[in-house]
């Protein structure tokens, strides 16, 4: 049996289920073409990525921390294979989605067969993670004799489309762009295939190798330093697919990094530099200055200010007890002052649960066991988690926000820095930044401590204790403004919040805790009777307790 270490194993589910995502997403489309699941797959196509970087990384750090081991190493060495072409599975897709937009004749596509291939797809990948845990090969065979069927299924479609040119010649375009996306199906076969191999591989110690190259030579020249002295290190992979490095010169690295570079989908990379330029323009000092900024085809990436501090989560995990009130009062001094400055009169609606539902899929992929349809206990009918959902956005139009103001959009403890030399805050991975309910920051802030997987009960004190003095601090706030429904909002946002966030989130413990405190707010405000939401207040010390 392949025994792999947590984090690979953690990484490679989440692989896996990102995988099935996109091919079930491209499933759908042959099923039913539409532009927002087009949309969908060519969006999504950073996070898979990262996740294979991940993996490659956590391998390579295998293979330098022992001895050498002939059986262990391969072992890693396959799974890094075997994360390349999960990868290259969603690449297949977005290719597929490129060529399926512009057919106009969707009928000559015979979208029948290539559901029932995807299907298959989909099943192999399902059959990846059992298929290394087992004590033999057999599962991998079957894999690899089960997707040669698509090389026969690709044979028909040739057929088909071969035909059709002679047969309606007016559609020469869409059957050529037919053709290009059933070979890029049956490299889908491919793929997977190879993944098969490297299963058996692994089982009886065959080698598997790799190449990976990475550069950011078009930004860097605007650092006043040798390049030939510059020294990149990885920080993170972003959930929203963007990748995050430090750099640093020679014998400085240990002073710090000169700067950060973050690549990723030019979409969400403009958004980024757009949420930067918004903060410096409506309320200075707060955000790194952006260095640089270059875009190549769907790519584009940014050099960025290196700020000083640590940021939120740091502190809270591994700082005395003096930083972590030091930096607290200090956020919060932050906050009331940017709400303060950027507050309108324009009432603002959230939408927490149109947030969740779009989320809730992902959430059910990862934790299938909180995927329950309605039901009843002795008698009494237990809606499930979806109908809560469904029947509070049908109030939540009722309770905007009196007022907006601007707001991070990403609130987590881990995009806030504070720098204890200059006594001063600093926000990042400000993508998501626009004038909205202030309560969308403070749900996130709140849960993002919570989350947080540490059991050590002093530290689970602190991070409660932290969000209980936001809650406080909020509230007092929301009261100066007469916003009487703060804490009906302020619910649904931690509701979202406790739900969505499970999607990343392997330990069934936590998750199933956060999941509870996300039911049981949601049935808390529907028992509220109409008019009456002004008295409600939010049971913070049940919630936010261990």
């Amino acid at each position: 049996m392949i025994k792999l270490p947590k984090p690979l194993h953690d990484n490679l589910h989440f692989l896996c289920v990102e995988v099935d995502s996109q091919v079930a997403s491209l499933q759908s489309y042959f099923e039913s073409p539409a532009a927002a699941i087009a949309r969908r797959i060519i969006d999504r196509a950073g996070y898979a990525y990262n996740l294979k970087v991940r993996i490659h990384g956590a391998t390579v750090q295998k293979l330098r921390s022992s001895k050498r081991q002939a059986q262990r190493d391969l072992m890693f060495r396959s799974i890094e294979f075997i994360a390349t072409d999960l990868e290259r599975l969603t690449e297949i897709s977005r290719n597929c989605v490129r060529q399926l937009e512009y057919i106009e004749a969707f009928e000559l596509l015979g979208a029948k067969r290539y559901i029932g291939m995807l299907k298959r797809v989909r099943k192999a990948i399902g059959q990846i993670e059992p298929a290394l845990q087992a004590d033999d090969s057999t599962l991998a065979i079957q894999m690899g004799k089960a997707l040669g069927r698509m090389a026969g299924d690709y044979e028909k479609l040739l057929k088909r489309y071969r035909l059709a040119l002679r047969e309606v010649p007016d559609h020469t375009d869409d059957l050529t762009r037919a053709l290009f996306v059933a070979y890029e199906v049956r490299q889908m076969g491919e793929a997977l295939v190879h993944i098969s191999e490297a299963i058996i591989s692994a089982n009886l110690g065959q080698p598997v190798n790799f190449e990976r190259f990475f550069s950011l030579r078009s930004l860097v020249s605007d650092l006043e330093t040798d390049e030939e002295e510059l020294q990149i290190s990885a920080i993170a992979q972003t959930r929203s697919g963007s990748s995050i490095s430090g750099i640093s010169a020679g014998d400085e690295a240990e002073n710090g990094y000169l700067a950060i570079f973050k690549d990723g989908e030019k979409r969400k990379v403009k958004e980024e530099r757009a949420g930067v330029r918004s903060w410096h323009e409506i309320y200075p000092g707060l955000a790194p200055k952006i260095l640089s900024y270059e875009k190549r085809g769907q790519s584009a990436a940014l050099l960025i200010e290196h700020l000083p501090g640590h940021t939120f989560e740091q502190i809270v995990l591994n700082e005395s007890d003096e930083l972590v009130d030091e930096a607290f009062k200090r956020l919060t001094k932050t906050l009331k002052s940017i709400w303060k400055e950027t507050r309108t009169k324009e009432p603002a609606q959230a939408s927490f649960m149109h947030q969740l539902q779009k989320r809730m899929n992902e959430v059910y992929r990862i934790h299938p066991e909180f995927a329950r349809s309605d039901g009843q206990i002795c008698g009494v009918a237990v809606p499930s988690f979806d109908t809560l959902v469904a029947e509070v956005t049908q109030r939540e139009k009722q309770w905007p926000a009196p007022f907006s103001v601007y707001i991070h959009g990403d609130f987590n403890v881990d995009n806030i820095i504070y720098d204890p030399m200059e006594r001063r805050i600093n926000f990042i991975d400000l993508h998501r930044s626009r004038y909205m309910d202030y309560v969308q920051d403070v749900s996130v802030f709140m849960v993002s401590n919570y989350r947080l997987q540490v059991l050590d009960a002093d530290t689970r004190a602190r991070i409660n204790d932290l969000a209980l003095k936001l809650y406080d601090m909020a509230r007092r706030e929301a009261k100066k403004q007469n916003d009487e429904l703060f804490d009906v909002r302020l619910a649904l946002g931690l509701a979202r919040s406790f739900a969505s966030s499970t999607r990343f989130i392997l330990d069934k413990s936590l998750a199933r805790r956060m999941f509870m405190r996300a039911r049981y707010l949601l049935e808390q405000v529907l028992a509220i009777k109409p008019g009456k939401e002004a008295k409600y207040r939010i049971p913070m010390k049940e919630i936010f307790v261990d």
